[in-house]
Order: C-alpha cells, then sequence, then structure tokens
C-alpha cells in the first residue's frame, strides 16, 4: 500500500481542548486521540501516570500501525523504541533509537521538550497538533501527535505512550516522505489549571499560538 492510500485511512474528527494565548479553550479532537487518552486515563492511579504493565496493545489493535513508545533517556531527550507502521512509513525510515525531538522543526524543539517534560510532571497526556513538511518545506497535512506519560512499577515516568493521527489527507507521493514536524499549537486532554502555561514562539514571523 502506498504512502499516500495509507494515511488516507486515519481521517475523522471528535472532541477536545485547547491551549492558547488565555489558556484552555474547547477544541475538536481526532475521536482516535480521543480514545487512547480514555484508555490512558482509565489506568491512570490517582495523580500518578499509569503504569506500562497497565498498558496491553491488544485493546486498540486497530490503532497499532499509529502508535509508538518514546523511552526517556535524560531531561528533555526522548528516544523511538517502537514505531507502528504508518509512523515508519511516513518518515521512510526505521525509527527505532532516533531522537524523537529529531523530527522536529529545530527552532520549536525546546519548547516541545519542555512541554514532554511538564506533561511528566503533572502526569497529563500532551496532544501537539503540528503541520507536516516534506524535505523541500512543502507543507503534507497536519497531525496530532499524542504523547501519554507511562511508569514503571517503581520510579518516576519513563515511557511515552504515543500516536499518530492525521487530521487532513497527507498529501505525500510514493517518493516522499515526512521530514520535519512544525507545531501549531499545544493541546491537553481536559482542562487543568496547574498544568503550566507555555509562551509559544514565532515562526517566521507568525505568532503559533
Amino acid at each position: 500500500m502506498g504512502r499516500l492510500s495509507l494515511a488516507r485511512r486515519f481521517h475523522c474528527n471528535a472532541r477536545a481542548v485547547e491551549l492558547d494565548r488565555v489558556g484552555w479553550t474547547t477544541s475538536m479532537f481526532h475521536s482516535n486521540t480521543e480514545r487512547l487518552i480514555d484508555y490512558w486515563r482509565e489506568r491512570k492511579v490517582e495523580r500518578l501516570s499509569p503504569l506500562r504493565s497497565a498498558v496491553d496493545p491488544s485493546d486498540f489493535t486497530e490503532l497499532l500501525s499509529q502508535v509508538f513508545i518514546l523511552g526517556r533517556a535524560a531531561a528533555g531527550q526522548y528516544l523511538f523504541r517502537l514505531a507502528g507502521g504508518l509512523v515508519t512509513e511516513l518518515h521512510a525510515r526505521d525509527m527505532r533509537q532516533a531522537d524523537f525531538l529529531s523530527v522536529w522543526t529545530p527552532t520549536e524543539r525546546p519548547q516541545l521538550a519542555a512541554a514532554m517534560e511538564a506533561a511528566r510532571r503533572h502526569a497529563e497526556p500532551l496532544v501537539v497538533l503540528t503541520e507536516a513538511r516534506t524535505a523541500g518545506g512543502v507543507p503534507a497535512g497536519r497531525i496530532e501527535v499524542l504523547l501519554a506519560p507511562l511508569r514503571a512499577e517503581s520510579g518516576p515516568p519513563d515511557r511515552v505512550l504515543g500516536l499518530y493521527q492525521p487530521v487532513t489527507p497527507l498529501g505525500l507521493a510514493r517518493d516522499r516522505e515526512i521530514a520535519e514536524l512544525s507545531l501549531i499549537r499545544f493541546l491537553s486532554g481536559e482542562q487543568r489549571e496547574s498544568f503550566p502555561r507555555l509562551k509559544l514562539a514565532a515562526v517566521d514571523g507568525r505568532r503559533i499560538a
């Protein structure tokens, strides 16, 4: 199956909450993103992230091609441990042990790393609305990237359950791949006053949130 036809299989809408310059406002998630957030929340223990052992991939088999797992190597450093078929195909390479931040626009990496660390501390899922771009900088469509922290039996969260969810058709030819993801805005699964506000940067002079 070609890259374009594969990506077209994953497009629809659902409910969400969006972080903007003012605070939290109602927005829309894709139904697959919402489903995985609900799955994560059902396994959350009070204010702690779910245990890694509580997540069973057989519970969401139809999403596995879009799912990935990150391991936290250090503060702000996350490496792909596993990546589903859609994730691998969109980037056209084996993503195992690749630096997660390396697929993002360089100027936005520190901001994303800070957001991931905040989500880890507060035991909250983070969703990043992104614009996918080819190596030539051509926009190829939008993707919701879910990042939900997981913890071991003892110790702080050291894994991230992730999802690539296209929210527009991805305009990728068979010989092209996603070279980088560009941040549009951060989102969260629910309104939470204690979640830190993030001052978002401007790209090419344009404020992105």
